[in-house]
């Protein structure tokens, strides 16, 4: 019968400069929005420059943790640490993403069916308690709504299939299967582009031909609010998969040790729940 040994220390790593250079991306960051906003030229330098530390640092201390993964350093308390983080981490997403679904059922729930009764037709006689509202002189511009069965609903079936390609891909990570791990992780990456590209057409028709904008009301304010930060999490999903994808090229992972794998997964699984959210609520209801 084999002993087990139980994990005496937990990895504590040298102290680092990742930090202090990530504060420095964020100062050059702030300042230089703030300054481009007053049409200050030196405000787009900075916000260069502050988006070129920001990468280095990413670089950096991504790979420092990569190479202390690879040289063994992490165990059972740092892995169980690692999924806790990710965890918390994706709890913080689905706050932040409930407090737009909040502003959207707040707005069609209360606000407008408030705005449409009796006791404010003398003062908005025009209005119409309809999602989406309509408009009208007074109101707000003129724009049309997003259907859903177009782009959105193909955009869907996009991600949805993305969900089973990542999970075809965990399955040969399992399985020792290197083969299909990389065409599971190329193919999401693949359909991650994808949807990005036809939210890019979205945008663009609802831009030029639906006139619809942040400001066209509380329609287009919830709908870019909420499409508008879903797309920039699947635009982050897809970047971190395809980081996965490279270092499974490379012959990392093996059927024990692939929390970075895992991690990437719970997220991309999390990108395409909050889409069906999405296409339920702000495209089709």
């Amino acid at each position: 019968m084999m002993e087990t040994t139980e994990q005496t220390h937990y990895f504590v790593p040298s102290p680092s400069r990742w930090p202090l250079v990530g504060s420095a991306a964020l100062f050059c960051l702030g300042l230089g929005a703030a300054l481009t906003v007053n049409s200050l030229g030196v405000g787009k330098v900075l916000l260069a420059l502050g988006f070129a530390i920001l990468l280095w640092m990413l670089f950096g201390w991504f790979g420092d943790v990569i190479r202390e993964s690879l040289n063994g350093a992490y165990h059972g308390k740092e892995d169980m640490s690692f999924r806790w983080g990710m965890g918390w981490f994706i709890f913080s997403e689905v706050m932040f993403f409930a407090a737009f679904f909040g502003a959207l059922f707040y707005v069609r729930t209360i606000s407008v069916p408030e705005l449409g009764d009796m006791a404010h037709k003398l003062l908005y006689p025009d209005f119409t308690a309809a999602w989406p509202l309509s408009t009208g002189p007074g109101i707000t511009q003129h724009y049309e709504a997003v259907a859903a069965w177009g782009l959105p609903a193909i955009n869907t079936l996009l991600l949805l299939t993305s969900g089973a390609t990542v999970t075809w891909a965990h399955w040969g990570l399992i399985q020792g299967k290197r083969k299909q791990l990389a065409a599971g992780l190329a193919l999401t990456v693949l359909l991650g582009a994808s949807f990005l590209t036809l939210q890019f057409v979205e945008y663009h028709h609802a831009f030029t031909e639906l006139n619809l904008t942040l400001a066209a009301g509380a329609y287009g304010m919830t709908f870019f609010m909420l499409t508008g930060f879903h797309g920039l999490h699947v635009l982050l999903g897809t970047i971190i998969l395809f980081v996965v994808l490279l270092r499974v090229l490379r012959g990392h992972f093996d059927e024990h040790n692939h929390f970075a794998f895992e991690a990437a997964a719970w997220y991309w699984h999390f990108v395409d729940v909050v889409w069906l959210l999405l296409f339920v609520f702000v495209y089709w209801l």
